[in-house]
């Protein structure tokens, strides 16, 4: 008998929840759904409050463009590539942007509107606006556009990124393959992407699976309240098309963006760590004394570095910065860049089986020593050469290692560009000597009789140029 009264108890305890459940559920959902999207379940209400603020952006530009009468040819037009006269042609690019304020503020990609001589912009309901660039960078991949005559625009709000969850629903609209506005939808699928998959080893993202194709770069990525998280800008595709690998600047950093434009700033200022660092992976960890891999590691730091001057030290690990974790260098450049100048970071270092807490006061690279701008004579072997002293400013725009000592050619001139100098190069030595700045690069070349050398230092490659004068 025990065998058919524990399943009939066991029934009547489960009906039994099952009621007090209905019970309180009712109690809980008493209201009346008052909109169709309650209704329907759908996004179409966050469309509807969102669409209004994703534009379409039309960019072109005059360049000069080479026609050949063997153009159409697979043989004779590699010979003959640069034969035939120049044209002006008109380069259209398509692409998208988001409002971000009812003045006209409007944030997209930079590589849409590089370069642009012309700038309209169509919203949602057609109205058609032109605009200017404020402030544009490459690196970031960003651009900040003001509409002309534009007034009471919709607009989104911006979400603090760090507040971004894996696992999210998002929104991705846009102007893909130029049909028209689309909406997509997904998840949130990473956070902190960087490094040669998404195309800028330098790049901080937010990945997501919603469909980004073509033509979408500078839409919005939007949450399910319909703040902006992120400006979407590339896709990791081997075909053109979206394969559900997408990526997204953060929104955080196009707020920094928006508050250096409305400054009056047209290049993008970041911050300057003067350092170098890599990665801990499992075995710097076991090596550092770290009971799991995380952070950065610091193998050299500038004398002027702000690290430097807030006790970081090389062999330190970076686990922290504003107290977000960093595990890559990008991760560190984005915090910083975030913060902007000025700001004080708390930071978080390991240092000899110690944890520490520091601060960092964020600041420009000096102009210190001053950059000693000088143009090499007519009367030198390589007429109208342009040089500069090595600073911290220096190193930051040019990218060079902190280690770098000589001049950097900042103009090699239509004479040093035949002769195979580029913009960058730092000339280390001329003629064996050792050059420690502009002065004495431009002094040495003018000394030159016979014979030239310039050593040179590009990148992490060294090379030294011979001529016969």
């Amino acid at each position: 008998m025990m065998r058919v009264v524990a399943p009939i108890l066991l029934a009547l305890t489960l009906a039994l929840t099952l009621a007090l459940s209905g019970a309180a559920v009712g109690m809980a959902e008493t209201r009346v759904p008052v909109s169709q999207g309650e209704i329907s379940l759908s996004f179409a209400p966050l469309v509807k409050h969102a669409a209004p603020a994703v534009v379409n952006i039309y960019a072109s530009r005059v360049v000069e463009a080479r026609t050949s009468p063997f153009a159409d040819d697979p043989f004779f037009r590699e010979f003959f590539r640069d034969f035939g006269q120049t044209r002006p042609q008109v380069q259209n690019s398509l692409g998208s942007g988001v409002i971000l304020s009812a003045d006209g503020i409007v944030v997209s990609n930079h590589h849409v509107v590089e370069q642009a001589d012309d700038i309209r912009v169509v919203l949602n309901d057609r109205r058609e606006y032109r605009a200017r660039i404020l402030l544009a960078d490459a690196e970031a991949d960003l651009a900040i556009l003001k509409l002309e005559d534009a007034d009471e625009m919709p607009h989104l709000a911006l979400r603090d990124s760090d507040g971004v969850e894996v696992g999210e629903l998002v929104l991705a609209i846009g102007n893909p393959f130029g049909v028209g506005q689309t909406v997509t939808s997904g998840i949130v699928s990473g956070l902190a992407r960087s490094g040669t998959a998404t195309g800028n080893a330098r790049g901080y993202f937010i990945q997501t699976d919603a469909p980004i194709n073509p033509g979408n770069s500078g839409g919005a990525l939007i949450d399910v309240n319909g703040d902006l998280i992120g400006v979407n800008t590339s896709i990791l595709s081997k075909s053109g098309g979206s394969n559900g690998i997408g990526f997204a600047i953060p929104a955080s950093l196009v707020q920094q963006f928006v508050r250096q434009a409305r400054a009056g700033a047209t290049v993008f200022r970041r911050p300057w760590a003067g350092l170098n660092g890599q990665p801990v992976d499992a075995g710097l960890a076991e090596g550092l004394g770290l009971d799991r891999p995380g952070g950065i590691v610091i193998s050299d730091l500038h004398p002027a570095s702000p690290f430097r001057q807030a006790g970081v030290l090389p062999g330190d690990v970076v686990l922290a910065v504003g107290g977000q974790p960093v595990n890559t260098p990008a991760e560190m450049i984005y915090r910083m860049g975030v913060a902007g100048e000025g700001a004080e970071l708390p930071l978080r270092i390991f240092r000899a089986g110690e944890v520490l807490n520091l601060t960092v006061r964020l600041t420009a690279p000096a102009e210190d020593p001053p950059r000693d701008a000088r143009v090499s004579g007519r009367d030198t072997p390589i007429p109208e050469l342009a040089l500069v002293r090595i600073n911290p400013a220096v190193l930051a725009e040019f990218g060079l290692p902190l280690t770098a000592e000589g001049a950097v050619v900042t103009d090699p001139g239509p004479f040093g560009a035949r002769a195979g100098l580029r913009r960058g190069d730092v000339i280390t030595a001329v003629n064996g000597v050792a050059v420690q700045g502009s002065a004495d690069a431009i002094s040495a070349l003018g000394e030159s009789r016979n014979r030239l050398t310039l050593d040179i230092q590009r990148g992490l490659e060294r090379l030294s140029l011979r001529f016969r004068l």
